[in-house]
């Protein structure tokens, strides 16, 4: 037993450890659970696997706390010497096997907070919940709906976290969020020659009255509704908040041309390149200036020289030009492309169309194909022109024709944006797909849940848990937010920053 167990360990914590092992292995053994079915077996012997490593967790809390060493006092960063000393503390601590006790000594004067540097030798939280149980609950709710997140996280481990304080971990363990994003930035960099892409979408979501901005919320504080526990069809106008999403990303140039995307030329027989390091992320929080800066911000760091190919693709919304084209100009940018989504652009054609050709005919279709080759041939503003005395031509009243006159205005406007054959030659994308499915996975999929009304805090840090989960960073994030723990937590209260020794001199 010597071999096992140091001396200054000693058996006795963790005794129950071996008495639950021989009762585990008399019972597998046993007649009942011989003429049990696998699943029931299974079952049990998995129940009773969570009570054992409970009870050797609970072995090994016990043995760090007789190796703590008991001092006459401990400084606190507030300067009090805190010479109140007390033994055998204790504290309730959830884990995912059950709940456990951590003893400790603990350090206190009046007037300030008591001290427990096993506490911060542990890092254990602040809250009850530990660090693992809390990461499961993050887990499971930035894919599910809460009340099914804490059935699986029930089904799944011994340990237990009731819904409010679900709610309340998710928010506290999203706040390091814009820390560890600079820390990526840092290390960003990259030593390519692809094409640099920037874009950026809104996603509404459908929040509580007091999530709403100001203006949407004086708007919906005058509606009526039909029913008093939902809303119907229609009434959700003035009850979503934006969340403005960005992503970047690099990938390889693909020149094609106008006739090889109207499938009137044969296309080379190669894929399609795939955006690399793709990064995306959402906030209903942030003013969307703020996440188109980030954006921005997030490019530079990964071609500080720049030397590539910057271009952003937006979809035409005058609010995100304007924050597009206001980082273009902070930063120096005169290089960078923008491009409008060909596919937002298509809309506005095929709109155009059912003016003059019933919807779901072969000759809409065609009139379609006919302009969107032409504006992919950089002919956007020939085609506006020409729509608007093909409408005169047909004798179209004010009203019929508003249609070809969005998109006649539409075009014109852009112009500038629209140059898919000088972008096609460069081999820039020119559809918002990155960003379209990003609105959809990141946003939509989550926060769309039947009967879902977001609080801005809850509904923020659930979108930044997501982001960090879809772009593979999560592992990384829990070690920074471990770290920035620590440092709040703990460090930042004793003397100095320093944690004192918890050995007991040999």
């Amino acid at each position: 037993m010597s071999t096992i167990f140091p001396v200054t360990c000693g058996f006795d914590e963790v005794r129950a450890v071996y008495d639950h092992c021989a009762r585990m292995a008399r019972e597998a053994i046993s007649e009942e659970m011989l003429e049990s079915t696998f699943e029931e077996v299974e079952g049990r012997i998995n129940k009773q696997g969570q009570e054992l490593m409970r009870l050797l967790l609970q072995g090994h809390l016990d043995i760090r706390a007789k190796r703590e060493e008991l001092r006459e006092a401990v400084i606190g960063k507030d300067g009090l010497i805190r010479d109140g000393v007390k033994e055998g503390c204790r504290r309730q601590l959830m884990s995912l096997f059950g709940e456990v006790v951590v003893t400790r000594i603990g350090y206190g004067k009046y007037g300030g907070q008591h001290l427990y540097p096993l506490d911060a030798e542990l890092n254990l939280p602040v809250r009850k919940y530990s660090g693992l149980l809390q990461r499961k609950v993050v887990e499971e709710i930035v894919n599910i709906s809460y009340d099914q997140a804490m059935a699986s996280v029930k089904r799944a481990t011994a340990g237990t976290v009731p819904k409010r304080q679900a709610e309340q971990i998710v928010v506290e363990i999203a706040q390091d969020f814009e820390s560890f994003s600079k820390t990526c930035q840092a290390n960003a960099a990259e030593n390519t020659e692809d094409l640099l892409i920037l874009t950026t979408d809104g996603k509404g979501v459908v929040m509580r009255p007091e999530a709403l901005r100001e203006p949407t919320r004086k708007a919906a504080a005058k509606d009526s509704h039909k029913l008093k526990t939902r809303l119907s069809q229609g009434e959700k106008r003035n009850r979503k908040r934006m969340a403005t999403v960005a992503s970047v990303y690099s990938i390889e140039r693909q020149v094609r041309t106008a006739e090889t995307i109207m499938k009137l030329q044969e296309r080379p027989k190669q894929a399609a390149p795939k955006p690399k390091n793709k990064r995306v992320w959402a906030s209903l929080a942030r003013e969307p200036r703020i996440v188109v800066d980030e954006m921005f911000q997030e490019a530079l760091q990964r071609d500080p020289g720049r030397k590539r190919q910057w271009a952003t693709l937006i979809d035409g919304s005058l609010t995100q030009l304007q924050n597009v084209q206001d980082c273009i100009e902070r930063y120096n940018l005169a290089g960078t492309i923008l491009v409008l989504d060909f596919i937002h652009v298509l809309e506005y054609v095929w709109k155009a169309a059912y003016c003059f050709h019933a919807q779901g005919t072969k000759a809409a279709e065609d009139w379609v194909s006919k302009r969107a080759l032409l504006i992919l041939q950089g002919k956007s503003s020939s085609v506006a022109s020409v729509m608007r005395r093909s409408a005169t031509n047909h004798g179209l009243s004010t009203k019929a024709r508003e249609p070809i006159d969005q998109c006649a205005d539409y075009l014109h406007r852009f112009k500038d944006m629209l140059r898919y054959d000088k972008f096609l030659a460069l081999g820039l994308p020119i559809a918002t797909g990155v960003i379209e499915g990003a609105c959809r996975y990141l946003v939509a999929d989550r926060m769309d849940k039947t009967g879902a009304r977001w609080g801005l805090a809850g509904g923020e840090s659930v979108l930044k848990l997501r982001a960090l989960d879809t772009n593979g960073e999560l592992d990384a994030y829990w070690k920074h937010y471990n770290s920035m723990a620590f440092e709040h937590n703990h460090a930042a209260l004793y003397s100095d920053n320093t944690i004192p020794s918890l050995r007991r001199a040999a």
